[in-house]
């Protein structure tokens, strides 16, 4: 389906849980957040007829994020679920990687495509700091568990903070070399009254592309995707991306929207534009009824995000 600016919306984001067994500063309060009552989440059940209903009006692809998604019980499950509607041709998943090591089997088995895991470092100390709960060992374990098993290309995002981790970034392009992976640097986002005290953590990806290319060869990749400016390092697998919402509105290429775990559908992310679903689907409306509001809240995309009314980054995955 197109929206009102003929962009061809076929890529539908849904956030399985609230929850995280992390506590990333630019992402949750070092207290964490208010649990959502369980009754509030949207069942797999919900997940998949709204799944079938994207599916029909062109959304082929879905990606489960969080929170953290893989500390929804069950999720391996619901990946099954989603892999037998007709239409969805991807399904996808971001992760924290702290979990990963011992699903990413099944998670294969069950039909997930691959994994997107975020990584802010590779030193642990630096680790411990930016997460507050987490280290870094299950993380790097659980890229090599994505690798064999087969869910690839596996890309690492990495959200670039001034004087935290930007010093990092020759380190994590050599990983990228040695281990043949796609690396993303997303700029920060002051989100959701958790990063709007960091500001100071910005900084451009024009710098971090102007710092890599002083050792690097950098050649425009060839298939270019809609929100992430892409290069390859000639010689090697590695390929580098740079998501730049700030720097670079991608606005005009978005081609995705997004489900809260409560059943929210939010047509942007930096958007004060919601759609609930779930009062829908648990007051008895038909299909043709949501699939409706679906359509709607499609064709009221907003044109370019203006970065007001944007939620807190943990209900909505990013």
């Amino acid at each position: 389906m197109n929206d009102l600016y003929k962009r061809r919306i076929n890529y539908l984001r849904i956030s399985v849980t609230d929850l995280c067994n992390l506590r990333c500063v630019y992402c949750m309060p070092a207290e964490g957040v208010q649990k959502m009552k369980h009754q509030d989440l949207l069942s797999f059940e919900e997940i998949v007829r709204l799944v079938t209903i994207f599916a029909r009006i062109g959304v082929k692809k879905i990606r489960l994020t969080g929170g953290e998604p893989l500390v929804r019980k069950g999720i391996e499950e619901l990946v099954a679920m989603i892999q037998s509607v007709q239409g969805i041709e991807e399904i996808t998943l971001t992760t924290n990687g702290q979990l990963l090591e011992d699903k990413a089997v099944l998670l294969k088995k069950k039909g997930l495509t691959r994994v997107n895991v975020s990584l802010d470092t590779l030193d642990p100390e630096k680790y411990r700091k930016i997460t507050r709960l987490g280290e870094s060992a299950p993380v790097l374990k659980g890229i090599e568990a994505a690798f064999k098993a087969e869910l690839t290309p596996v890309k690492i995002n990495t959200v670039v903070m001034k004087g935290i981790n930007d010093d990092e970034i020759f380190d994590f392009a050599a990983m990228a070399v040695e281990k043949g992976l796609s690396w993303r640097f997303i700029e920060f986002m002051p989100l959701g009254g958790v990063g709007e005290e960091q500001k100071h953590y910005y900084m451009s990806n024009d710098i971090l592309i102007e710092r890599l290319k002083k050792k690097y060869d950098l050649v425009p990749y060839p298939h270019k995707t809609l929100i992430s400016d892409d290069y390859v390092i000639p010689g090697t697998k590695a390929v580098l991306g740079f998501i730049s919402p700030l720097s670079h509105k991608f606005c005009s290429r978005c081609n995705r929207v997004r489900m809260t775990a409560d059943g929210r559908l939010l047509p942007c992310l930096l958007s004060s534009l919601e759609y609930p679903l779930r009062k829908m689907i648990r007051s008895g409306a038909t299909d043709e009824e949501i699939q409706k509001r679906i359509e709607e809240a499609i064709k009221n995309k907003p044109k370019e995000h203006l970065f007001q009314g944007f939620k807190p980054m943990h209900t909505i995955g990013g």
